[in-house]
């Protein structure tokens, strides 16, 4: 889908921000769990914004797949808090980055693919073995 290069340059750069911001206080927080979630998110920041940039095949074959990962990802992380906690006022703000996370990148997600039908329609075919050229 067309969209403005100047806005989708914003929108991803805005997302790996609050994907980098959540990932550093998880990071800061100490434990096990924490530390495990804030690389889970630098890990998913980073192949987000290969994805985004990348011009290799392989990787604009399955560019939908790290978004989706790191939508479905923060909406987990969310889910997790609100069942085990611990409350407290950071947490409520990563959470609260976190919910930006999914809405821009479900914002993203439109912006390219245009409709969640067309999405699953390329991630589908993404599975599918490449033709050869010249082969009928």
């Amino acid at each position: 889908m067309n969209t403005n290069p100047i806005a989708r340059i914003l929108l991803i750069g805005v997302i790996l921000e609050l994907t980098l911001a959540t990932a550093l206080i998880h990071l800061s927080l100490g434990g096990v769990l924490f530390s495990l979630n804030g690389l889970g998110f630098v890990g998913l920041g980073a192949a987000y914004a290969i994805a985004a940039v990348g011009p290799i095949a392989i990787v604009q074959r399955f560019e939908w797949l790290p978004r989706l990962a790191l939508g479905v990802y923060a909406a987990v992380t969310i889910g997790a808090y609100l069942l085990i906690g611990p409350y407290f006022t950071l947490g409520w703000v990563t959470k609260a980055i976190e919910l930006a996370i999914v809405g821009l990148v479900l914002a993203d997600l439109l912006a390219t693919y245009g409709s969640p039908t067309r999405l699953v329609r390329t991630a589908v075919s993404s599975f599918a073995p490449p033709r050869a050229h010249g082969r009928t």
